[in-house]
């Protein structure tokens, strides 16, 4: 059956200015992809072995922390200039690529350097990363918005802890059960705040440190792997202490 003529037609939904930043996010996490792609070929060609150079992934980092940081910004943007309709289904699609592709690329890319026997777990585990992530995101959708908690380790802060463990390099099979340990987080119960108050500036303060560190890593700074395991150390402590700080409210 067709419309009468005289039916209203609904307007076509139209991107609003914190749109574009989702967009960034997802166009960030392609990019990082691609600088790992590349840096991989590069490094096959040249007949090396063992783990990619530290300025061959600096790129892929900061990408992956402009998609975090679009991440960050484009609720708070939609919540003062408005949204649009879409939203929400597309911060959902970019987080898939930024959060749950790239992540699972590195760890692919840590596995084709680490022993063969390992190959197949490596896999196994960078699937576990990508389908933890496609899970969390669809449970995320599904929760009320007056919640004030999240169910489950947000994304972004899975990702970052997945791409520190692949940058520290360890042995496969230690490597592998912490990564699974950061994708069982994400698809777990356990409840982290929502960035509010002053708890969620002492947790946005050691992310942003972490972070930090991370950059000063990827930027070839003095002390390399000491900021590494600095950083590395302070985002483990965000991931055990943050769910504390909500157990503690009424």
């Amino acid at each position: 059956m067709t419309a009468p003529p005289d039916a209203a037609v609904p307007p076509a939904p139209r991107l609003s200015v914190a749109d574009y930043l989702t967009l960034g996010n997802a166009l960030c996490g392609f990019m990082a992809v691609c600088q790992l792609v590349a840096a991989q070929l590069a490094h096959t060609a040249e007949g090396l072995a063992g783990p990619l150079p530290r300025e061959a992934v600096a790129t892929s980092i900061v990408l992956l922390l402009g998609a975090a940081a679009c991440d960050l910004f484009d609720g708070r943007l939609a919540r003062r200039l408005g949204g649009s309709v879409m939203g929400a289904e597309l911060d959902n699609l970019a987080d898939v690529i930024s959060f749950g592709v790239a992540p699972a690329f590195f760890v692919v890319v840590w596995g084709s350097s680490a022993h063969p026997a390992g190959s197949v777990l490596v896999l196994v585990v960078a699937a576990a990363v990508l389908l933890a992530v496609v899970v969390r995101l669809a449970r995320f959708s599904c929760q009320s918005p007056g919640e004030r908690h999240f169910t489950g380790l947000p994304s972004p802060f899975g990702a970052m802890a997945v791409v520190v463990i692949v940058l520290l390099h360890p042995p496969v099979y230690p490597g592998s059960a912490a990564i699974l340990v950061v994708a069982w987080l994400m698809v777990s119960h356990v409840r982290y705040p929502k960035p509010r108050g002053r708890s969620a500036y002492a947790v946005l303060a050691a992310l942003a440190g972490g972070a930090g560190c991370l950059v000063a890593w990827a930027m070839d700074a003095p002390g390399g792997m000491l900021l590494l395991s600095s950083g590395a150390l302070l985002m483990l402590l965000v991931l055990l202490l943050a769910p504390l700080s909500l157990r503690r409210r009424p």
